[in-house]
Formats: structure tokens, sequence, C-alpha cells
């Protein structure tokens, strides 16, 4: 059987912040008995599913799950290596955010099973930090990254560029000093203005102005050299890692692999099903004790969609898609999964390659992902 990937939802963040919606994370007074009993119950559900199946990796995000009891932590990997049993290898990542509170936490967490942790540090100054709504400053992220290098062995941060007036020396240095930590990995994401945010609304009234296109591109090129160059080069779409230091659980979910998603808000792919989980976590918890697991909704994808999910998760990897391997395992055509008069036509403009087993997107095609995607993936794929 194929490994399996766990993902575990913390719903409850450190202090209210600019990118968490759920009003409701934010409080006091957390009954650790009950949402420990609810995330073993919500566990064991899946497990029950999954039998068999051995856990490559296993990634705690959500709110803060830094701010995770490391009792509670070390509760819920002993039943998963109970219900499931663990890769030798299996990857165990914490996402945190880079406060002293939480920096103070990793050696208790260390102890409890995690052996790799994801920061987001997302600028290395202060008035970029303002500017992005960041709560730490500076010197507590680097403090935090000092302190997560001294405990675990794997160690990843992230960085935006691409911001407004970045200019590539700007980016370059800032980039320079980030390689210079030393990290095995890197997730270097261009900023997006997305509909409903607040960078949304500055741009609206004109107080904003995005980094044009060919300026953000010129920027992606220089990231993808200088990495490269460090020994970190580009594995998928932004990010970045030394030889054996890619993410695995992230790796799972661009190659379509199954993974589990367990507490408020998780989303899992297992078995051909898509599921989610109640989003608030009062509904989560009532959900739990009725049913015994957390699921709002659980349906049974088409082979279409299975594979037109693959192909937009796979296409962001630099190693690309194998459509025949993509044919056999949905039974559908080859000739449906991807349009092959586009792919020709990108392919003469040097923005997609294809070789005897693969379709790769170029580094040239990489900035432009999105519309590639849109392009070479049939809307009519779906309903297949």
């Amino acid at each position: 059987m194929t490994p399996l990937a766990l993902y575990i939802h913390w719903p409850f963040c450190l202090a209210k912040c600019p990118y968490c919606d759920f009003n409701s994370h934010v409080r006091s007074g957390i009954d650790i008995d009950l949402w420990t009993r609810s995330l073993l119950a919500d566990l064991a559900h899946e497990a029950a599913l999954t039998p068999g199946r051995r856990l490559s990796s296993i990634f705690f995000g959500g709110g803060t799950p830094s701010l995770m009891p490391p009792a509670l932590v070390e509760r819920l990997l002993a039943a998963a290596a109970q219900d499931w049993a663990f890769e030798p290898d299996i990857e165990i990542t914490l996402e945190a955010n880079p406060s002293s509170v939480e920096a103070a936490r990793f050696a208790a967490l260390a102890s409890a099973g995690i052996n790799r942790v994801s920061l987001g540090l997302q600028a290395l100054d202060d008035q970029t930090l303002r500017f992005l709504g960041r709560l730490h400053d500076a010197a507590e992220g680097l403090a935090a990254l000092d302190v997560a290098q001294r405990h675990f062995n794997r160690v990843t941060f992230d960085l935006i560029y691409a911001r407004p007036g970045q200019t590539p020396d700007q980016w370059a240095a800032e980039l320079a000093r980030a390689l210079a930590f030393g990290t095995g990995h890197l997730s270097l994401y261009q900023l997006t203005i997305e509909p409903g945010t607040r960078f949304a609304t500055l741009v609206r009234e004109g107080s904003l102005v995005p980094l044009d296109d060919d300026a953000a591109a010129d920027l992606f090129a220089l990231t993808r050299d200088m990495t490269a160059q460090a020994g970190l080069p580009a594995y998928e779409i932004s990010n970045h890692a030394r030889t054996g230091e890619q993410s695995r659980h992230n790796l799972t979910y661009w190659r379509y692999g199954d993974y589990a998603g367990i507490g408020p808000g998780a989303h899992g792919r297992r078995l051909g099903r898509a599921t989610v989980r109640h989003r608030k976590p009062e509904n989560w918890l009532n959900a739990v004790a009725r049913d015994g697991h957390g699921i709002a909704e659980e349906r049974v994808l088409t082979p279409g969609e299975q594979a037109s999910e693959a192909l937009l998760m796979g296409l962001r990897l630099n190693e690309g898609i194998d459509p025949d391997a993509l044919a056999v395992r949905f039974a559908l055509p080859r000739d449906t999964l991807i349009d092959a008069a586009k792919a020709r036509f990108y392919a003469d403009l040097g923005l997609i390659e294809q070789t005897p087993t693969r379709l790769i997107v170029t580094p040239q095609g990489m900035p432009l992902l999105d519309a590639l995607l849109g392009e070479l993936v049939p809307a009519a794929l779906v309903s297949a």
C-alpha cells in the first residue's frame, strides 16, 4: 500500500492576527482534555478507514500550532504510530510563528517528537513586516530561527518578495542574507493581491501600486538563479531545497497522494474522496461528540476531478507529471488529460517541455503557471 500523510489542524492563535478569519480562535481557557479526546477521536476515524497504511509525514498547521501543549502533540503522535505505524524516516513538521513565546517551547516540542519546523518569517526587516501586517519584528523572528536551528535538524522558513517598489538589488541582498542562515529549505512566495484583503482595498484606492508582471518575473528568475547557486534549487514553483530536504508532506499533495486531515477546518483526500471538517471549533467539537468525527462534508471525486487536481498540483513541480501514468491511474484516455494542440503550441514557445514520459513546465513558463494550467488542462475533464 502507498504511504499516507496526516494533517492536524490546530485552530487557536496567540493573538488576533491579520491572517486569521476565525475570531473564535482568540480565546482563553481552552479545555485541553476535551480537545485531546476530540482530536484523538477524529484521528481514530480516519485510521479505521485506512487500515494497514503507513504514515510518511505528519504536519501540524492551522492557527498557531506551536502553542499546542507538547503533551498533546506527544499523545497524537503516539496514537498515530499505533493506528497506522510510521515510515522509518517519517517527517513530522510543525508550523510556528516566530515569536519569543513560541520559540521557548521548541525544546519541549522536539522532545514530543517534532523533527521539522516551518517558521513564518516572511521578511527580514521591520518596515516590511509592518507592511505585511505581521506581529513579530525582525529581531524576534531571527531569534526564533536561531532557537529552532538549535533544536531541530530540519528547519525551513518563508519570505515574501515582489513587493511594491522592490528592486532586484534589494531582493538579492535579502535573499543572500536568508541563504546565509544555512537552512536546507526555503519557501519564497511572490506577493499576490487577493480579493477582499487589505492589500486589495489599498490597490483599489490607489495607495498601493503592485509590482508589474515583468519586474516580478525578473525577481522570480533571480530567485531561481541564487537558490540554485547556493545548492537549494527549486523543486516546486515557490519551494527550494537541498537534496533530501524537500518537504515530504507537501510532495504528497503535489504528487496527489492520499492524506487525511483532522481538526477544525482540515481538508483531506483519501480513497478517492474529498473530506472537509467543520470549520468553526464549536461545530467541530459538537460533530465529534455526536458522530465520532468532525467531517462536515465528504464526497466521492469523479475520475475527471481527481485527474484535474493531480494535473493542477503536479505541474507546479519541476519534475512535472507523467500523463500516461495518470491516464492509467484514473482510467481515462490520455488525450483527455492535456490539450495536445495547446501543449505543442506552448512547447514551441519554450514554456513547457514534453519528453516521452513527462510533461514539464519550464523555468520560463513557471511565472505564467496559472495561465498555462488554464490552457493545458481541459475544463471538460472535471466532468469525465
